[in-house]
């Protein structure tokens, strides 16, 4: 089989609801809507964190954030010490080593220091923010740094007008798709959006039927429309495995997006915080109009990826099963768990259509106390987890509690005090500093964020 190009798209805090494939009335989506016809969507995916830094470690490394040291570090900030360790092996070592050219755009997370960078992660190309856009300098953080816009380990613009970030990043798309059109290509596009604030270009914002929010995924929508035309006029479709995802669920309801019928939202260990929407295409190989509906997950890509490229990943532990056969032959999901870590705490397990809550904690906020539970819901039958039915299944309570003992014993979990046995470091910097730092006399491009974040802000 010849090497496929891969291409994912990863969304920012883009929820379960937000597109009309998934159930939403108030955003458009044709493009994703036409991905979905083409592909197959999966109903039952997860990231391994409902948070930021920690989801993408996992993506990069196939491994839950704890087992690389990302479980007291879920959320990275400008300058910290903390990164991506370089003895780990991510998706694009593994992909360089099989001949692919690599490429991440967008938003990084995963440490902003010159070693934990993506050129020192197997990518021979960087273009984006390293982290969240809300990291720059606003009214609520007017002694924060300047928002960085980097190529490659070098910072080229303070404070880039957000209104143009997508294009920047889709144009960025095309040319690295152009110039590798004839050699395998692994092309990463982290969108900056949904995550806030808003800044959406007129056009969007005029056609949406859902404030800022809706013009942000209509936004989104039109890049992988573009993304596709290119695909199309070079004939790469046909040997381009495309996956779209998001790295976690949408914020609270009612700042426009939408993680139901699931339930919670980001940085929550319930549904809406950890599963997202996933599409995968890839014509004449999976099957078009399908839909799958076993456990899957984002840390599953390392060796999903590793498997067609025809590689073998390092002896190195890791969490990832290879999802090529479901894909394309039609086979169960080889995952059959999944961990619901809210930093060091396991909060839950889900085993099957079974998922077993034990507490729930706060992982921003140190004084709110993990809080034990007793809660057994059928996904299958209660995505939205109304229903206790713990009292009623202790057979399934008790095997789930089983395999939960397994996981505290490798990754460890802070609410019943046992330390993972399965532990690498996290990478650490003792001189970290910020990537920039305010000056005066800059001309910065824009003067938006140094206003309130403003949902309706448009070009």
């Amino acid at each position: 089989m010849k090497k496929p190009n891969i291409i994912l798209i990863n969304c920012d805090d883009l929820g379960y609801g937000d597109l009309e494939t998934y159930g939403s009335e108030c955003n458009d989506t044709p493009a994703l809507n036409k991905l979905s016809q083409e592909g197959m969507r999966f109903t039952d995916f997860y990231v391994s964190s409902p948070v930021c830094s920690a989801s993408r470690s996992s993506l990069m490394t196939g491994c839950y954030s704890q087992r690389i040291g990302f479980g007291p570090h879920q959320v990275l900030f400008p300058g910290s010490k903390e990164g991506l360790n370089t003895n780990e092996t991510t998706v694009a070592k593994v992909l360089k080593q099989a001949g692919y050219a690599t490429k991440i755009i967008g938003k990084w997370h995963c440490g902003d220091q010159p070693e934990f960078l993506p050129v020192n992660h197997g990518f021979d190309e960087y273009f984006g923010i390293p982290f969240s856009n809300d990291m720059g300098r606003q009214v609520n953080n007017m002694n924060g740094s300047p928002l960085p816009l980097m190529r490659n380990d070098e910072v080229i613009q303070q404070q880039p007008d957000q209104r143009g970030i997508t294009e920047r990043y889709l144009d960025e798309s095309l040319q690295f798709i152009r110039k590798n059109e004839k050699e395998p290509f692994f092309l990463y596009l982290a969108h900056m959006y949904v995550h806030v604030p808003l800044f959406i270009p007129k056009q969007f914002l005029d056609i949406s039927r859902n404030g800022a929010y809706g013009g942000a995924v209509a936004c989104i929508d039109w890049a992988l429309a573009s993304l596709d035309a290119e695909l199309e006029r070079l004939g790469l479709n046909d040997n381009t495995l495309l996956i779209f995802t998001s790295d976690n669920g949408s914020r609270a309801q009612g700042e426009g997006g939408s993680n139901l019928p699931c339930r919670g939202h980001k940085a929550q260990t319930w549904e809406g915080g950890m599963r997202v929407p996933c599409i995968m295409r890839w014509p004449g190989k999976i099957p078009a109009g399908s839909t799958n509906h076993g456990i899957a997950s984002t840390i599953d890509f390392f060796e999903t990826f590793a498997e067609l490229a025809g590689v073998k990943t390092p002896e190195t532990k890791t969490d990832s099963r290879s999802l090529t056969g479901t894909m394309l032959y039609g086979e169960a999901s080889p995952r059959e768990i999944m961990a619901y870590y809210s930093g060091q705490t396991l909060d839950a397990i889900r085993m099957g259509d079974w998922k077993l809550h034990f507490q729930k904690g706060g992982w921003r906020d140190e004084s709110n106390k993990d809080t034990t539970m007793k809660e057994l819901y059928n996904l299958r039958e209660d995505v939205s987890e109304t229903t206790n039915v713990y009292d009623q299944h202790p057979e399934i309570v008790e095997q789930i509690n089983q395999v939960a003992e397994q996981y505290r014993k490798m990754l460890g979990d802070t609410a019943t005090g046992i330390k993972g046995e399965e532990i690498r470091p996290i990478g650490y910097k003792e001189d970290a500093k910020p990537l920039t730092e305010y000056d005066p006399n800059h001309p910065y491009m824009i003067a938006y964020y140094d206003l309130a974040d403003m949902p309706t802000m448009a070009g």
